[in-house]
């Protein structure tokens, strides 16, 4: 299925990005409540789930906060009108999603929904596209390189999820060596490579990866 994640602490639940199959998702991973959703960036394969947010919004009778880079808020607006436009009621006996759509500002770090946040800023060919550092867990995502004010983010981590598409280059992401590089020079203690193709077999990757780096798949959880 297409990447996303979810991080709970004490006081919350973050949903990182709306994958096409977020229903799905959610269901298998008999997820009840979110309270905060954060944008990696506007593609469609992190966002087109974004309508299946509506049973949080019915169930809390509340809106749910999103948060995201400027430009990804603007768009999600745009594709999305007819959650964002207030003047698009939805028909007596229907709903929508409610959300309240807020702006980060990168390496500018906000508590939500209980938990400590800090956007990270990289490229993704002509898009931005931002990471996430959640106390020692961080979730980078559809990055092609990690720049120096990034790496010194990313350093004392526990857990890092980083995105590696295939083996071979790609200019927009990080090839599986050279995720691995970025792993091996943040050094934290465990590294799992996402957004992954089916052209690399799950059990190869686990022969060939260093103990340090793991494949991760549809339904990891992890304690932190």
């Amino acid at each position: 299925m297409r990447t996303g994640a979810l991080i709970s602490g004490e006081d919350g639940t973050l949903l990182i990005d709306t994958p096409p199959e977020l229903r799905l998702q959610l269901l298998r991973a008999g997820v009840t409540s979110v309270d905060a959703v954060l944008f990696t960036h506007e593609h469609a394969d992190h966002t087109n789930g974004i309508d299946d947010l509506r049973i949080f919004t019915v169930k809390g009778r509340r809106a749910l906060p999103v948060y995201g880079p400027a430009e990804t808020m603007a768009r999600l607006r745009v594709g999305f009108q007819y959650i964002f436009d207030d003047r698009q009621q939805p028909y007596t006996g229907t709903s929508k999603p409610e959300l309240m759509p807020h702006s980060l500002s990168p390496y500018v770090e906000q508590r939500i929904a209980g938990l400590p946040v800090l956007p990270l800023e990289f490229e993704h060919g002509h898009s931005r596209v931002f990471g996430y550092r959640v106390g020692p867990v961080a979730y980078v995502t559809d990055v092609k390189a990690v720049p120096p004010e990034a790496r010194a983010a990313l350093r004392g981590l526990e857990v890092l999820v980083l995105s590696a598409l295939w083996w071979r280059p790609h200019p927009t992401h990080l090839s599986i060596e050279e995720a691995v590089a970025v792993a091996k020079e943040l050094a934290p203690r465990r590294t799992y490579l996402t957004h992954l193709t089916h052209e690399t077999a799950h059990a190869d990757l686990e022969r060939e990866l260093p103990e340090e780096v793991r494949p991760a798949y549809d339904g990891l959880t992890l304690e932190v």
